[in-house]
C-alpha cells in the first residue's frame, strides 16, 4: 500500500456499523431528546454572553444580522449533515463521516478541529458561566477574589469557577447518558423560560435611539461578528455525537439537527435585537451583558432571574459539549487513531468514562487557565472546518454511491453543499485574519501527532 493509500483509506460503513453494534452504550435517546440536546447545546453562551462581546466589539445592533447569516451557513450545512447522520448512524458526527466517504488523514484533521469545536468550546462556555455565577453571588453579598475569577492572561491565578462546573459535568456524565439527558431537559425548559420572560420585560423598553447606529463596524465588522458568533450553532453537530445511544438515528437524527437549528435561529435573532434596543451597544463587552442590560434600565429582580436562567442555559451546554467531546474520543480511539484504552466502557455505567475523564481534565485546565476571546475564537474555526468537510463528503457519497438508501436526502445538493462550502470557507478567512497563527500551530501539532502515533497504529 502506498503512503497516499494509507492516508486515504476509508473504513467500510458495515465496519463501522458492526463496531458500534458491539458497543456497551445504552440506546435512551428519542426524537424529543436530540431536539432537547441541540437547543440545550446551541442556546447558551452564545445568547448570554457572545450577543453582548460581539455586539460591542464587531457589529453593534447588527449582530442580530450576524446570527441570520451565521444561520444560513448552518442552515446549508445542516441539511448535508442531516443526510449524513440518517445514513451513517454513528457516533464521531463529521469524523466519522468524512472516515467513510473521504479517508483516514482528512478525518484525523476534522476529529482534531472537533477538539477544539467540543473540548475547546466547553471551555468557553464554563468560562461564561463563572462569569454569570460571579456576579449573582456579588448580588448576595458574595464576593470571590478577583484572582480566582480571572486566567492569569487576564491578570488572576485561575477563574476556579469554571474549573469546578467542569468537574461537576464530568461527574455526571461519568455515572451516565440517561441522568444527564434528565437534567438536561430541566436545564433547557429554565432557560426557555427564562429567555421568554426577558423579551416580556425587556421588549417594552425598547428605545430606537439605540438603533440609530446600526452598523457602527460596516458590513465587514457584521461579517466579522457572523463568524465568531458561529460556533454558538454547534448544537446541531452535537445532535450527530448521539447516534450510537439513539432509538432510532435514521429517523430521529435529521429531525433532530433541523428543528433545533430553526428554534434556536428564532431566539438567538429576537434576543440580539432586543438586548441592543434597551442599552448602548458599546455597554455590553461585559461577562454578563443580558443580566447587566435588565440592571441598567433598573429591573432588578429581572436581572437576578436572567442570570439565574443564564446559569441553567450555560450549564446544559457544557453539559453537551462535554458529552460530544468524550463521544468523539471514543471514537477515535475505537479507531486506533488515538489510545485504545480510551475506548473502554464503565461495567456499571456503561459511559465511556476514560474519554470522560480525559475531556474534563482538558477543558477544566483550559477554561481555568486561558483567556475567553481567543477560544471562541478558536472554537468557531475547529467548527467552520468540519462543516466544509461534511458539504464535500456528502456531494462525493452521492457521485459514488448514488443508490444508497438515503432516509433523509439533502435538498439541491449541488447547490446547497457547495453554497455551505462557500458560506464556511468566507467566514474561516475572516476569523483567521486574526487568529491564523493559532490555528496553523494547532494544525501542525494534530498533524505531527497522526504521522509520529496514529498514522502506523493499523
Amino acid at each position: 500500500m502506498t503512503l497516499l493509500q494509507k492516508l486515504f483509506r476509508t473504513k467500510k460503513l458495515s465496519e463501522i456499523i458492526d463496531k458500534s453494534q458491539n458497543t456497551n452504550l445504552k440506546k435512551t435517546l428519542g426524537v424529543f431528546d436530540l431536539i432537547m440536546i441541540g437547543i440545550g447545546c446551541t442556546i447558551g453562551t452564545g445568547i448570554f454572553v457572545i450577543t453582548g462581546v460581539a455586539s460591542a466589539k464587531y457589529a453593534g445592533p447588527a449582530i442580530s444580522l450576524s446570527y441570520a447569516i451565521a444561520a444560513i451557513a448552518c442552515l446549508f450545512s445542516a441539511l448535508a449533515y442531516a443526510e449524513l447522520a440518517s445514513m451513517v448512524p454513528i457516533s464521531g458526527s463529521a469524523y466519522t463521516y468524512t472516515y467513510v466517504v473521504i479517508g483516514e488523514f482528512i478525518a484525523w484533521l476534522v476529529g482534531w478541529g472537533l477538539i477544539l469545536e467540543y473540548g475547546i468550546g466547553a471551555a468557553t462556555v464554563a468560562s461564561g458561566w463563572s462569569g454569570y455565577m460571579t456576579g449573582i453571588l456579588k448580588s448576595a453579598n458574595i464576593n470571590i477574589p478577583e484572582y480566582f475569577t480571572k486566567t492569569p492572561f487576564e491578570g488572576g491565578i485561575i477563574n476556579l469557577p469554571a474549573l469546578l462546573i467542569s468537574i461537576f459535568i464530568g461527574v455526571l456524565l461519568f455515572r451516565g447518558t440517561k441522568e444527564s439527558v434528565w437534567l438536561n431537559r430541566l436545564l433547557v425548559f429554565t432557560k426557555m423560560a427564562v429567555i421568554f420572560i426577558f423579551l416580556f420585560i425587556a421588549t417594552p423598553m425598547i428605545n430606537t435611539v439605540n438603533y440609530q447606529n446600526f452598523m457602527p463596524f460596516g458590513f465587514d465588522g457584521v461579517m466579522i461578528g457572523a463568524a465568531t458568533v458561529f460556533y454558538a450553532y454547534i448544537g446541531f453537530d452535537a445532535v450527530a455525537t448521539t447516534a450510537e445511544e439513539c432509538k432510532n438515528p435514521k429517523r430521529d437524527l435529521p429531525i433532530g439537527i433541523i428543528v433545533s437549528l430553526i428554534v434556536c435561529t428564532a431566539l438567538y435573532v429576537a434576543v440580539s435585537l432586543v438586548l441592543n434596543g434597551i442599552v448602548n451597544f458599546s455597554t455590553l463587552d461585559n461577562a454578563e451583558p443580558l443580566a447587566r442590560a435588565l440592571r441598567d434600565n433598573g429591573k432588578n429582580f429581572g436581572s437576578a432571574l436572567v442570570a439565574t436562567g443564564a446559569i441553567a442555559g450555560i450549564t446544559s451546554v457544557l453539559l453537551i459539549l462535554v458529552y460530544g467531546q468524550s463521544r468523539i474520543f471514543f471514537v477515535m480511539s475505537r479507531d486506533k487513531l488515538i489510545p485504545n484504552f480510551i475506548s473502554k466502557t464503565h461495567k456499571k455505567f456503561h459511559t465511556p468514562y476514560i474519554s470522560v475523564i480525559i475531556t474534563t481534565i482538558i477543558v477544566g485546565f483550559v477554561a481555568g487557565f486561558l483567556p475567553l476571546e481567543t477560544l471562541s475564537n478558536m472554537t468557531s474555526l475547529g467548527t467552520l472546518f468540519g462543516f466544509i468537510i461534511v458539504a464535500i463528503a456528502v456531494m462525493i457519497l452521492r457521485i459514488k454511491q448514488p443508490n444508497l438508501k438515503r432516509s433523509f436526502s439533502c435538498p439541491a445538493v449541488y447547490i446547497t453543499s457547495p453554497l455551505a462550502i462557500l458560506c464556511c470557507s468566507y467566514l474561516v478567512y475572516k476569523l483567521l485574519l486574526n487568529n491564523w497563527l493559532y490555528f496553523l500551530s494547532w494544525t501542525v501539532i494534530g498533524i505531527i501527532f497522526y504521522f509520529t502515533y496514529s498514522f502506523n497504529k493499523k
